[in-house]
């Protein structure tokens, strides 16, 4: 279908494009990069199934936004799923599993002569599938275009950020999230989707700032890491209740949140920063956390302060039976960032 012969207001298509859009990559400003992967989940899975349940959903939207009306004219792509991610990321799901089942009953790390080579390649390939993600993110950075991506788990994006920090330095990650994902090696596990944050910190010279918020589920550990960093705000679930509960409007503590970020974000948005009934079926859901318009508003606040969004994912969306609501959330999550990123793409 040709963007002329397209009708916003009609029924939506169903052609494999998020929003049943009709642009290509020839005449998209945005281009989304979809990752079906969740090998590390440590709790739940399904995250694999994401994209493709996030695609089916998102032509049930409207597309009249007034957070960003008429930004996805400027062009929404959809980059065609590559399903061997898929494909290798269940082969290796059963090989995680027996990790993380002997070290939950109690087991030692290498007390099973085949957990270094249970380890071995899911970190290989972990590293491989960042590989690809920042070759893929890199080519259409250096076309000019805006990357968004959509996972598969939490540990996905990191090649997109690595590629967005090589080529806009002194950037800021808004990271929302109910985890602080600042873990090293979780369950042995180097691109862990706990330790997603820890690895743009030692890998992602360019990242200026992480400013975390909605984190309620946290170690020790990384709390006293994002408390020493220089690098790391936190804005945790707790903090932001305390706040509210004493009277001060969600527009002044978002201006707050907005206000350590450096002029060039990059958006993380883990679905489960959401109450979990937003979001029943990610993977680790926890009590608490933003609600939906909340975490709109802090968007809108990022457009409004004049920043300028340079990409973003969203992760840990999983599908769960048939008319269940995390599909239709995270599309409508999609759609937000996608508008938001557009609007200020002209913040310079």
């Amino acid at each position: 279908m040709d963007i002329k012969d397209f009708d916003p207001d009609g029924v939506g298509v169903d052609n494999g494009n998020y929003f049943g859009f009709p642009f290509d990559e020839s005449n998209a400003r945005l281009v989304l990069l979809s990752v079906p992967w969740d090998v590390t989940a440590s709790y739940g899975g399904g995250a694999a199934f994401g994209p493709d349940s996030i695609i089916e959903a998102s032509t049930q939207l409207d597309f009249y936004d007034p957070v960003s009306p008429g930004a996805w004219r400027r062009g929404i792509a959809t980059i065609g799923i590559d399903y061997s991610i898929q494909d290798r990321s269940a082969r290796l799901r059963p090989d995680a599993r027996k990790v993380m089942e002997s070290l939950q009953k109690g087991g030692i790390m290498f007390e099973d002569y085949l957990m270094p080579r249970r380890l071995e390649r899911i970190n290989g390939a972990s590293e491989e599938l960042n590989g690809e993600v920042y070759e893929a993110a890199s080519k259409r950075l250096d076309a000019g275009k805006i990357v968004g991506l959509v996972g598969g788990d939490h540990s996905t994006p990191l090649g997109l950020v690595r590629a967005v920090a090589e080529r806009e330095e002194c950037i800021g990650v808004l990271h929302l999230d109910a985890h602080c994902d600042l873990r090293r090696a979780y369950e042995g596990f180097t691109y862990s989707h706990a330790s997603i944050m820890y690895n743009v910190l030692q890998q992602a010279a360019g990242v200026e700032k992480i400013v975390q918020v909605g984190q309620r589920d946290y170690s020790e550990e990384e709390f006293r890491l994002a408390e020493e960093s220089p690098r790391i705000e936190m804005f945790d679930d707790h903090s932001l209740c305390a706040r509210k509960f004493a009277g001060e409007s969600w527009n002044s503590i978002c201006d707050s949140i907005v206000e350590r970020l450096p002029h060039k974000v990059y958006i993380s948005f883990d679905i489960d920063v959401l109450s979990p009934e937003y979001c029943p079926s990610t993977g680790t859901p926890v009590p608490g956390g933003l609600t939906f318009n909340e975490a709109v508003w802090l968007l809108d606040s990022v457009v409004r302060s004049g920043r300028r969004i340079v990409g973003f994912d969203l992760c840990e969306v999983a599908p769960a039976k048939e008319g269940s609501i995390d599909a239709n959330v995270g599309a409508r999550v999609l759609f937000k960032l996608c508008g938001v990123t557009l609007r200020a793409d002209g913040n310079v």
